[in-house]
């Protein structure tokens, strides 16, 4: 990347472009069995959601090069299902198309880390869709692994 990246905090002004990136987020969902009309509301409605106002420590950071915001990631905390400790988790995550493997994500991502270790947090969790490939090499090639797997069947 040419020009520097800067990770700040997202204000109100930045809603148009986090909003505006739900389509690629829905996109890579890839489940046959919903509609994808379907699958684009639970998106649109679970990013209103994660960015709700909340008494749970949370922060959304926007990627930016020249005023230019590039991707965004909101990270907040979230209870361990299996030790039940406070640990980071990144509910959102997304880069626009044409920043897409420039290192914006990893960057976001390392942000993300840090602002969990600040709290105190062991772990950071995520969840992404099991038909999402790149995302799910992108997320192992950074340390994270598979933990459990959810698992659906059409009948």
């Amino acid at each position: 990347m040419k020009n520097k990246v800067i990770i700040r905090v997202a204000n109100e002004s930045d809603q148009p472009f986090i909003l505006g990136l739900s389509p690629n987020l829905a996109e890579v969902a890839l489940l046959e069995w919903h509609a994808d009309e379907v699958i684009q509301k639970m998106q649109d409605d679970y990013i209103s959601k994660m960015l709700a106002e909340t008494s749970q420590p949370n922060t959304t950071l926007i990627a930016e090069t020249n005023n230019v915001p590039l991707g965004f990631i909101h990270v907040r905390t979230h209870k361990d299902s299996i030790s039940g400790e406070t640990c980071g988790t990144i509910p959102l995550l997304a880069v626009s198309p044409k920043s897409q493997g420039l290192g914006v994500g990893k960057v976001l991502i390392e942000f993300a880390e840090n602002w969990a270790k600040d709290l105190g947090c062991r772990l950071l969790h995520l969840e992404v869709f099991a038909n999402n490939k790149n995302a799910k090499g992108f997320y192992q090639n950074l340390g994270f692994q598979p933990e459990t797997v959810h698992m659906i069947k059409p009948i």
